[in-house]
């Protein structure tokens, strides 16, 4: 039973028990914090099971911006380390690409709002035999006023948690490796380390 924790974009539960996959969402940008706890206990009353079954928590690590991707990643690190299960990290982009490359896709671009004139970018270029989304470009920030529209193109209203939990599936039956446990703000924080104060001579 894997559960999968996402705040890239508003914020995305999903519980993956019998093969059957429970979702529960808010589309709020701010309110991660105030709303995971709430949507934890959605998923697992709709699922109808407790959370000493979760054998396996998948962090969504973004990209995504500072202030809310945190909320999830913490929440997923917490659980697991409570339960005494594996963290299984991921790109919240995969799952969308996990999604729109299932219609058929060749290809796609999965665009998504950074904020701050900026939007954050991945591509892929297909899925391979694992049923794994391929990255062909790894996620990058572009300028808002640069970036040029493509042909399959995908922006997210939010992450897709249920697409994380299978993805986590299909790379755990294939053996896969997954992402480093680490967030992929792709920016640096706002808030920031003060430097020394300068010394005043007299």
């Amino acid at each position: 039973m894997l559960l999968a924790i996402d705040t890239a974009i508003g914020t995305s539960i999903a519980l993956g028990v019998d093969g059957r996959i429970f979702e529960a969402t808010s589309d709020d940008p701010r309110g991660h914090a105030e709303r995971i706890g709430s949507l934890l206990a959605e998923v697992f009353e709709t699922a109808g099971v407790g959370p000493e079954r979760v054998e396996g928590v998948v962090a969504g690590i973004g990209p995504g911006p500072f202030t809310g991707l945190r909320v999830g990643i913490a929440a997923a690190q917490v659980f697991a380390q409570s339960r005494g299960v594996p963290l299984l990290p991921l790109q919240g982009h995969e799952a969308v690409a996990l999604e729109a490359l299932a219609g058929a896709l060749a290809g796609v671009h999965v665009v998504q709002d950074a904020k701050r004139r900026e939007l954050f970018v991945t591509e892929y270029s297909g899925i391979d035999w694992a049923g794994v989304p391929v990255r062909s470009v790894e996620p990058h920030l572009v300028a808002r006023a640069d970036h040029t529209p493509a042909a399959n193109e995908v922006w997210p209203e939010r992450i897709p948690a249920a697409g994380l939990v299978r993805l986590a599936a299909r790379r755990l039956a294939a053996g896969r490796d997954f992402e480093p446990n680490r967030a992929l703000y792709l920016r640096a924080p706002d808030m920031r380390q003060p430097t020394a104060p300068k010394r005043v001579s007299t």
